[in-house]
C-alpha cells in the first residue's frame, strides 16, 4: 500500500524540503517543478497515527524510566541501595503504581527488563499504565560506542535483529520505541558522526513503524562545552536537517513518529547561562526551520538541567501557540526528588509518589503554558549535569 503526494517547490519552499531529492522534469511553460514524494504505508500506519496523537495529548507528556541496568544502579546508589533486580522492581512499582498518574503522564519509557516485570501483587507494569491510560513504550537501542574514523565520537548499535525484537516488544505491549544517539560539539561534530546518527534513526524509524512501534526519534546535542547558545543553534540546525533528509529517504510516515531533541542552550561549562526565554527562542527557532508541522509532538529531554529549570524552560516555549505538542520526555527532571523522598524505605513510597504527582503536574502545567517555580523546592532547582550524559 503506498501514497503519493505533489509538491511545487518554488523560492519560498520551506528549506528543509527537497534539498537532496531527484527531481522531476520541468513542465513546458512552468517557472515551478513537479516533485513526487511516495510515502510507504505499512498495515499500522493509522494505528501510528492515533498512537502518537494519543502521546502527544495536551497537558501531557513522557516519563523516561528506561534506564540501562547499569544506569539504574548508579541511581540507587545515590540512596545506598544495592542494583539488584528486587531493588529495581521496587523503585519501577513505586513510578508505575502512582494513582492519577494518567493526568499527567502519556507515554513511559521502559528498559527491556521493566517491559517483561509485574508488581510484587502479580500485575503486570504494562497493565498498570494501560488503567491510567498511558502508552508503554521501550528502549530499543544497544547503547554508543566508538565510531572508526572519527573525531573521538560514538554512534547507537542495535540495528542488527531490531525487526524481531520490535516485534516481539509489540506483542508484549509496547506501542512506541525510543533510540538515542548523540553528538558532541567539543569533538566537531564530524560530518561522518552526523550522518551516521541521521541514518541510524532514520532506519530504526522505519523498522520500528513496520512493527507497529511509534519511533522517537533522538539525536542528542551532549551540553559538553564552554560553545555560547549560537554555536548551539548552528549544530542542531545541521543535524536535524540531516535527519530528516534520510527519515524521509526511508519513508518514515512523519505523522507516526515524535522528537526527543535536546533544548538549544549554550554549552555547560560557558560563562553566560541562558533564560528560559532565550532557551525557548533558540531552541522554537531551530524547531521552526527543520521540523515539519506534520510531526505530532516534540518531547523534550531535560538535558541534565535541574527539574526546575527542565519545567521553566518548556514552559516559555508554550507561551504562544506552536504547530507541533511541545512537551516533555523527562527522566531525571521527574525521578531526581521521588528517589531522595523514598530512600528506599516501603514507608516513604507514598510521599515518593506524591512527589513525583508534585513534579508531572508542574511539567503538564508548562505544556499549557501556566507554569510558576514560584514554592518550588531548593531540592527542584539543582542542577545535575553530567559530563558526557545528559539524559
Amino acid at each position: 500500500m503506498a501514497s503519493a503526494s505533489f509538491v511545487k517547490l518554488n523560492a519560498a519552499s520551506s528549506s528543509w524540503m527537497g534539498q537532496k531529492s531527484s527531481l522531476g522534469k520541468r513542465s513546458p511553460g512552468s517557472s515551478t517543478r513537479r516533485v513526487s514524494f511516495s510515502t510507504r504505508a505499512s498495515s499500522y500506519t493509522d494505528e501510528l497515527v492515533q498512537t502518537a496523537k494519543s502521546i502527544a495529548s495536551p497537558g501531557r507528556g513522557i516519563l523516561a524510566i528506561d534506564e540501562s541496568n547499569a544506569t539504574c544502579g548508579k541511581r540507587l546508589a545515590s540512596i545506598s541501595l544495592d542494583n539488584t533486580e528486587t531493588n529495581r522492581q521496587a523503585y519501577r512499582q513505586l513510578l508505575l503504581t502512582t494513582p492519577g498518574l494518567g493526568e499527567y503522564i502519556s507515554g513511559a519509557i521502559f528498559f527491556e527488563e521493566t517491559l517483561y516485570q509485574s508488581t510484587t501483587d502479580g500485575k503486570k507494569f504494562v497493565d498498570c499504565l494501560r488503567d491510567e491510560n498511558i502508552v508503554p513504550g521501550i528502549k530499543v537501542d544497544k547503547g554508543l560506542v566508538p565510531l572508526p574514523g572519527s573525531n573521538n565520537e560514538s554512534w547507537c548499535q542495535g540495528l542488527d535483529g531490531l525487526a524481531s525484537r520490535s516485534a516481539e516488544y509489540y506483542k508484549q505491549g509496547a506501542r512506541f520505541a525510543k533510540w538515542r544517539t548523540v553528538v558532541s560539539i567539543p569533538c566537531g561534530p564530524s560530518d561522518l558522526a552526523i550522518k551516521e546518527a541521521a541514518w541510524g534513526l532514520a532506519r530504526y524509524a522505519a523498522i520500528s513503524q513496520d512493527n507497529g512501534l511509534v519511533p522517537i526519534v533522538e539525536p542528542e546535542i551532549l551540553l559538553d562545552g564552554d560553545h555560547p547558545i549560537d554555536r548551539t543553534l548552528e549544530v542542531a540546525e545541521k543535524v536535524w536537517a540531516e535527519v530528516f533528509y534520510y527519515l524521509a529517504e526511508n519513508n518514515v510516515v512523519f505523522e507516526g513518529i515524535l522528537l526527543k531533541p535536546s533544548m538549544v542552550t549554550p554549552g555547560a561549562e560557558h560563562k553566560e547561562k541562558a533564560s528560559p526565554d532565550t532557551v525557548a527562542k533558540y531552541t522554537l527557532k531551530m524547531l521552526k526551520r527543520r521540523v515539519p508541522p506534520a510531526v505530532p509532538g516534540i518531547m523534550f529531554l531535560s538535558g541534565g538541567q535541574s527539574e526546575a529549570e527542565a519545567t521553566l524552560n518548556l514552559n516559555a516555549m508554550n507561551q504562544s501557540p506552536n504547530p507541533w505538542h511541545v512537551s516533555f520526555s523527562y527522566a531525571r527532571a521527574l525521578q531526581n526528588t521521588v528517589l531522595k523522598t523514598w530512600q528506599g524505605h516501603p514507608e516513604n513510597v507514598e510521599a515518593a509518589q506524591k512527589s513525583l504527582l508534585v513534579r508531572a503536574k508542574a511539567n503538564s502545567l508548562a505544556q499549557l503554558g501556566r507554569y510558576s517555580a514560584e514554592g518550588e523546592s531548593e531540592e527542584a532547582k539543582k542542577g545535575m549535569f553530567v559530563k558526557g550524559y545528559t539524559y
